[in-house]
């Protein structure tokens, strides 16, 4: 199974033994069933027996049918939970975890009894530099994607003035309260040293997501309001949350384990799994006989993420590693942050809103036109700016788009969608050209990514279409390849400066270069006639040594040392691949140290960051993805994965007889554009 070479999953070496359940949910709750299953825990109905085991959901109500069968037959119990990454909501929603915990000795939350997670902390030498590393990088990670348990808020909600006293609430009887040493009584004891503690300073009690939602009630509520103290329910970000404030008091709540990865040292008051190993301040702790270890945050975090959970990949369908759930639930918080208020999109061609629905309407369903609705965010197709609010979100294909052409309306991939401008417009800031120069300092997990994201682009010969015929044979000396582009492109008509024509980046090539061998690629959307940006032949053949017809512009960057062009992506392909690229108009990847620039750089492009800097902003950063396979969220590297190995999506057949009208019509293009 597909598991992180830094250990297992708690419960892994019991693969082999029988797991029976005597809980419902475990029958319908058919993503922990799958986890369970990939572990090596295959669920069953029956009568267990002495060498079997017994699987019960944590220490809940309905645990105790289990337990009893237990107590009687002499089975193990295996207790499982939801991973401290949950998902976007909370489990009462019903949204499936991202992942869980698998515990033979009790679970993490239950203070009475040692659990496999206490039994890591307290045993495991947590001295991998590696294994550290990844922590460092998961707590990064974390805290600039604002993830939490649950991720459904939005990073921008304003936080109360810094300088508070921040008091974390709870359901009330949460099973983490009343089997980690606490109960209502310990919640006002802390309430009364928060205010004793730091006498004058505002105290802020944040109540939890299911309080908020009317699930369940918390310890506090509005009555316990004064001039001092405010209760909070705003979904803020617990990490923005964790900023402002001058001291944290909690009693079991995984904030406080936030708290900690921040950098605060947290008042505890109940006897959850993250007190008791030097990082916080107990009120009421452990024997030092069980939790009297030093440990520092990178090594608590490593046993707690890295080491205890069973990570799940929804798009792939196994188990992985954090740092793959991680960017899962990146992919996913994201989407909801920006699609959940709803979208008015402008300017959308017909065959293109069913795409845009399935990106951007998921959590509520976009509508296109009409009059500016206030409670809905603005887009609009990027080349149709006139046909939208002032305020509209640009929208365009993403460099990974899919394996067929977009005049083709074969469905994207990927999409961006910016707040600034666009990324190919240098006549103003974009939100791509931000993320680069935000990039020019990776950290090592992010150079790790980048480095692999290269590497698999290149293993796989992938571009933005992925199509193409193999490469002829090539005539032999120094070869420079001229992509072609269209000639109406906004990429052209904005960026392009003085050389704006394939004809005229042609000759300028050649009169730089009179002794190369110059390789001429139409671009695949003028060669099926769909769009202007046809050389003339006799002029091509005058200027270029070869012209090649429909080949692959990946297996070509192989056999070239140098690639000219205006603005054309296939400049960044090239750069991926360690080919030199000289670009005579403004691309978004010119300016920035990587490329040599004859056109007319934007002056505000004076970062400097590496390769990897550039395709960790323009690939990770900028898109947004969506697996077409399960119609979810996903990182690059899953569609990296799909145009590799398949499936993708392919036009229905009204696209296609569409897309055929638009060969026929292409001269009167502007009817369907």
């Amino acid at each position: 199974m597909s598991q992180p070479s830094d250990g297992q999953p708690a419960g892994e070496a019991e693969a082999s033994r029988r797991v029976f359940y005597f809980n419902g949910g475990f029958l319908w709750q058919t993503r922990v069933r799958r986890i369970l299953k990939l572990a090596g825990h295959d669920l069953t109905l029956g009568r267990p027996g002495r060498d079997d085991l017994i699987a019960v959901w944590g220490r809940s109500p309905y645990a105790a049918r289990g337990e009893a069968v237990a107590a009687r037959t002499g089975s193990g119990l295996l207790r499982i939970e939801d991973a401290f990454l949950r998902s976007l909501h909370p489990g009462r929603t019903g949204e499936p975890p991202l992942g869980l915990v698998i515990d033979r000795r009790g679970i993490y939350f239950d203070s009475r009894h040692a659990s496999d997670l206490e039994h890591l902390l307290a045993t495991h030498p947590l001295d991998d530099t590696a294994l550290l590393d990844r922590a460092r990088s998961g707590i990064a990670r974390l805290q600039e994607a604002h993830l939490s348990k649950y991720s459904a808020f939005d990073p921008a909600t304003p936080c109360p003035d810094p300088g508070y006293v921040l008091v974390i609430d709870q359901t009330r009887g949460d099973a983490s309260v009343t089997h980690g040493g606490a109960d209502a009584n310990t919640f006002r004891e802390m309430l009364y040293w928060a205010q004793e503690d730091h006498p004058g300073a505002p105290i802020v009690i944040k109540t939890h997501p299911e309080t908020t939602s009317g699930q369940r009630p918390g310890y506090f509520s509005p009555k316990d309001e004064s001039t001092r103290i405010r209760l909070l329910s705003d979904p803020v970000s617990p990490w923005a949350l964790m900023d402002g404030a001058i001291a944290v008091y909690c009693v079991t709540s995984q904030i406080g384990f936030e708290a900690i990865l921040a950098g605060h040292r947290p008042q505890v008051f109940g006897q959850p799994f993250y007190a008791g190993w030097g990082l916080s301040d107990d009120r009421h702790p452990l024997p030092l006989s069980r939790r009297g270890r030093n440990l520092t945050r990178a090594q608590l975090f490593a046993g707690a993420l890295l080491l205890y959970p069973t990570w799940y990949d929804p798009c792939r369908d196994r188990l992985c590693d954090l740092d793959q759930a991680i960017s899962t639930l990146e992919a996913e918080t994201r989407a909801w942050r920006e699609d959940h208020t709803g979208w008015q999109a402008h300017g959308m061609r017909l065959w293109k809103r069913a795409p845009l629905q399935r990106f951007f309407g998921t959590h509520r369903r976009m509508v296109f036109g009409g009059t500016p609705q206030p409670d809905r965010r603005a887009m609009v197709w990027a080349s149709q700016t006139d046909t939208a609010p002032q305020n509209a979100l640009r929208v365009e294909d993403g460099f990974l788009r899919s394996r067929g052409l977009g005049a083709d309306l074969i469905p994207p991939l990927s999409l961006v969608c910016d707040d600034l401008g666009i990324y190919y417009d240098p006549t103003r800031e974009s939100r791509l050209e931000r993320l680069i120069a935000s990039r020019a300092r990776l950290r090592p997990d992010q150079e790790r990514r980048a480095e692999a994201l290269i590497a698999a682009l290149i293993r796989h010969g992938l571009s933005k279409y992925n199509l193409g015929q193999p490469v002829p044979d090539l005539p032999e000396g120094r070869r420079i390849l001229v992509p072609g582009q269209v000639e109406d492109d906004a990429s052209i008509r904005l960026g392009a400066g003085t050389i704006c024509t394939n004809l005229a980046l042609l000759q300028a090539a050649r009169t730089a270069n009179p002794d190369a061998v110059i390789l001429y690629k139409p671009h695949p959307d003028v060669e099926a006639g769909l769009r202007p940006g046809a050389v003339p032949p006799e002029a091509a053949r005058d200027l270029a040594d070869v012209i090649l017809d429909r080949t692959d512009p990946a297996r070509l960057l192989d056999m070239v040392q140098e690639v000219w062009t205006m603005t054309s992506l296939l400049g960044f392909e090239a750069l991926l691949r360690g080919v030199r690229v000289t670009t005579t108009g403004a691309p978004f990847y010119a300016g920035w140290g990587l490329t040599r620039d004859l056109g007319d750089i934007p002056a505000r492009r004076n970062a400097r960051p590496t390769l990897r800097g550039l395709v960790h902003a323009t690939l990770i950063d900028y898109p947004r993805y969506r697996d077409p396979v399960t119609g979810r969220p996903c990182a690059v590297e899953v569609v990296v994965e799909r145009l590799a190995h398949g499936p993708l999506p392919r036009p229905g057949p009204a696209n296609r007889l569409l897309a055929k009208l638009q060969g026929m019509l292409a001269s009167y293009a502007t009817w369907w554009r």
